[in-house]
């Protein structure tokens, strides 16, 4: 049986029970199969109004009223229908969802939605991760934090609908009336008197033709999985190294393959000079000029290294060359967009802020199996957006694009960068010209120096006050060109009559104003973004623009705190539009001892943010004693040390609180790279950086032995988004902590940019060779 489910009036429409939706009647149609499926439908999310209540109040802003999420469920809900939970003969129920599992825990909250419904044990509801299906159109993407947010409410509808129909095929098969059944772990119960498990009814429950049923969703009050904490549903596995991710799989004949890059980024070959070397040397079977270097395929991954070592190439130019961090930053402070609002009779604030190249490369190196065929190709890769891989894969490939199979797997790690499918396209590119199945993976030092980065950028901020009033508020943000073209600009242009943005906005200026608002009623208020067009490989990192954005508002607000001789925690609170985000900012204040006597060169810091129909406050403390910023670290960097961290977050509705801390936290670590310690330094067209060991993210010495995250009661019937949530509070809220402490407001992040920190490897080869000393390099 399978059955599309649909919900017969918008979500925002429901009763709020604060907790999740109440209980009420929905719709679904019971389709032919062999046993019980159930189809899910995809509503528009909720579209929130905020109230100003300040002095000076501020116009509402375009994501205030209709924001990214928004706009990725209208985009998905032609096709929504088309989806399928299914319950099988052995009792388990299976959902092939179309989003990516990247480390956030999206599986484990889908299989609590179903069990809940369902009354179904955790362990008997398998998700696994649906391949590229293009009828779905626009209803195959991951990314903005929106996964939960447009699945919650159709995941929950198919499940019950499911239940109910199990109910009603027992209560037929014993000729008793439905009301009188009860369902629990799986097993639908008559009195004490007969009872069947869901296995047992799942072929007679399979219609042969659509029909129309109904179901009722359960209340919170009747909750028993969803909103409690649960452990994941593959930790075990993790745990125990038995969880597959792409570099685990095994395709007959797909031997390893890497690539031999240039110096510069997206170089091209102009010739190899030693090509029957290097495939006469040992293990080697295969070496294929690329688009942008020189693959080599062979028995083992070592065996790859050590060949492509050995290729002499003659390399053209790239895209940036002579490019560096000096002449970007030229280039952005030149095409910064004027202030509109002259100070005139009224003090002001203007500041200017400097956010550096960063690299998104998960802990996991690119990989990607392809295996093509003249008339067919079959691909294996961590994408977010596997429809837009399968139609440019086909189309570089002279194939239908039906007769691409793309496979989503699992990927250990994202932070953005698997909504680009380039390490899939390159493995079909060199599959194709070998005519043999790959195994592809980039080194680290690939993904450093040729993968995606989030742009360097500069925003400028003038706030003006007079009479304990903000009276404006104007933040210019001036970019790199962010890459767009994964799917959500398909996303804007398919419904670019619904968006609140005047105007002929380019997809990342689009993008812009469905994400940033201010939440302080600051008067007169604009956030207006600028571009310029160099062809770095840019892409959107966790979050996209609000860790920048909210970290240089955030910094101002203390500063005109400061200058009104005000409290920052006082005067947020004063000026914000938001109950919600004002109780956010009480709990962290009072849990988090705001205020406490710190010694010099120890101070607090708070950071707020809302975006995703969420809202999160942030309150660290930051240690920048001598002592502490010059500790020694063997290859590593130190600097100031955030010692203490408090999380408060309302996400609406926490499907799984444990879940939701494990994003803050995660948010956090983020935030204090960026902060302090994570960033490319780009000389002659490409980073420096080309392993972790360059790269300093969080490492144990720098992270807080004090972190606490606190989930705020449901204050709304639904998920907010919440996997970005965290990262630019955190940011803004280390930021202001190091400003109050050093007594000098940072204006270039990371703040330990100026200092290089190591010795960048060389660019030719473009990938070093494997380390032979073992535990010795372990620290």
């Amino acid at each position: 049986m399978a059955q599309r489910s649909r919900s017969p009036q918008h979500p925002d429409e429901a009763p709020d029970d604060r907790a999740g939706l109440d209980r009420r009647t929905v719709l679904g149609y019971l389709l032919a199969a062999p046993t019980l499926a159930v189809g899910v439908w995809v509503g528009a999310d909720a579209l929130d109004g905020q109230a100003a209540e300040a002095a000076v109040p501020s116009l509402p802003q375009p994501e205030d009223l209709f924001d990214l999420g928004d706009l990725q469920n209208l985009a998905a809900a032609p096709t929504a229908g088309l989806i399928s939970v299914q319950v099988h003969s052995d009792g388990t129920a299976s959902f092939a969802v179309p989003r990516a599992e990247v480390g956030q825990g999206m599986t484990t909250a889908v299989a609590m939605m179903i069990a809940e419904e369902m009354d179904l044990p955790l362990d008997k509801v398998r998700v696994t991760l649906a391949d590229a299906r293009p009828e779905l159109l626009m209803n195959q993407l991951t990314g903005g934090s929106n996964s939960m947010r447009s699945i919650y409410l159709p995941v929950r509808t198919a499940a019950a609908v499911a239940r109910q129909q199990l109910v009603s095929t027992a209560a037929g098969l014993w000729d008793v009336p439905a009301s009188e059944l009860t369902t629990r772990d799986g097993v639908v119960t008559y009195r004490s008197e007969r009872s069947a498990s869901y296995g047992s009814l799942a072929t007679a429950a399979a219609g042969t033709r659509t029909t129309p049923v109904s179901a009722q969703l359960k209340s919170a009050s009747q909750f028993t999985v969803l909103g409690t904490p649960r452990g994941r549903v593959d930790a075990l596995d993790i745990a125990t190294g038995r969880k597959q991710f792409g570099m685990d799989l095994q395709v007959p004949d797909a031997k390893p393959t890497m690539v031999r890059r240039p110096p510069t980024i997206n170089g091209t070959v102009v010739s190899v000079l030693n090509t029957n070397t290097v495939r006469n040397m040992p293990g080697i079977t295969d070496v294929a000029v690329v688009s942008h270097g020189v693959a080599v395929r062979g028995a083992t991954f070592g065996q790859c290294i050590d060949a492509l070592r050995a290729l002499e190439v003659t390399w053209g130019p790239g895209t940036v060359d002579g490019e560096s961090d000096d002449t970007v930053l030229a280039k952005l402070k030149a095409a910064a967009l004027p202030m509109v609002v002259p100070p005139l009779l009224t003090e002001r604030v203007d500041a200017e802020f400097t956010f550096a190249f960063a690299s998104n490369s998960p802990l996991e190196p690119d990989n990607a199996i392809a295996d093509v065929r003249s008339d067919r190709a079959e691909i294996w890769s961590s994408l977010k957006v596997p429809i837009v891989a399968q139609r440019e894969i086909a189309t570089q490939l002279g194939l239908p694009a039906e007769s691409v199979t793309v496979h989503v797997v699992e990927g250990g790690g994202s932070f953005g960068r698997h909504l680009f499918h380039d390490v899939a396209a390159e493995a079909a590119e060199i599959s194709q010209k070998m005519g043999k199945p790959v195994k592809l993976s980039w080194s680290r030092t690939d993904s450093f120096r040729q993968g995606r980065t989030h742009p360097m950028c500069v925003s400028r901020v003038r706030a003006t006050y007079a009479l304990g009033n903000v009276l404006s508020y104007e933040q210019r943000h001036t970019s790199v060109q962010t890459d767009f073209g994964h799917g959500l600009g398909e996303m804007i242009t398919a419904t670019a009559a619904a968006l609140p943005v005047a105007g002929n906005l380019s997809f990342a200026e689009t993008i812009f104003e469905l994400t940033q608002s201010s939440p302080y009623d600051f008067g007169v208020t604009t956030q207006l973004l600028n571009e310029v067009p160099l062809r770095f490989n840019t892409g959107s990192m966790r979050n996209i623009y609000s860790p920048n954005v909210v970290c240089a508002q955030e910094l101002v607000v203390d500063r005109l705190a400061a200058k009104m001789g005000k409290d920052p925690v006082a005067f947020r609170r004063a000026f914000l539009k938001d109950d919600r985000l004002r109780a956010v900012l009480d709990k962290a204040a009072e849990a988090g001892g705001w205020g406490a006597s710190l010694p010099p060169g120890v101070a607090q810091g708070i950071g707020l943010h809302a975006e995703y129909r969420g809202g999160v406050a942030a309150l660290v403390e930051i240690d920048c004693r001598p002592e502490t910023v010059n500790r020694k670290v063997k290859d590593g960097v130190t600097g100031p040390r955030v010692s203490k961290a408090l999380m408060v977050v309302d996400a609406g509705f926490a499907i799984n609180p444990r879940g939701l801390e494990a994003q803050m936290m995660g948010g956090l670590q983020d935030a204090m790279a960026m902060c302090l310690t994570s960033s490319l330094h780009i000389k002659d067209g490409i980073p420096l950086e080309g392993s972790w060991d360059n790269y300093f993210y969080t490492r144990q010495w720098n992270a807080p032995l004090d972190l606490r995250v606190i989930v705020m009661p449901p204050t709304t019937g639904k998920p907010s988004g919440a996997g970005e949530l965290g990262v630019a509070p955190a940011f803004a809220a280390i930021a202001c902590a190091y400003a109050r402490a050093t007594g000098t407001m940072p204006t270039s992040f990371p703040i330990n940019h100026g200092a290089l920190g190591f010795e960048p490897l060389p660019l030719e080869p473009s990938t070093p060779q494997s380390p032979t000393d073992g535990l010795d390099r372990a620290y």
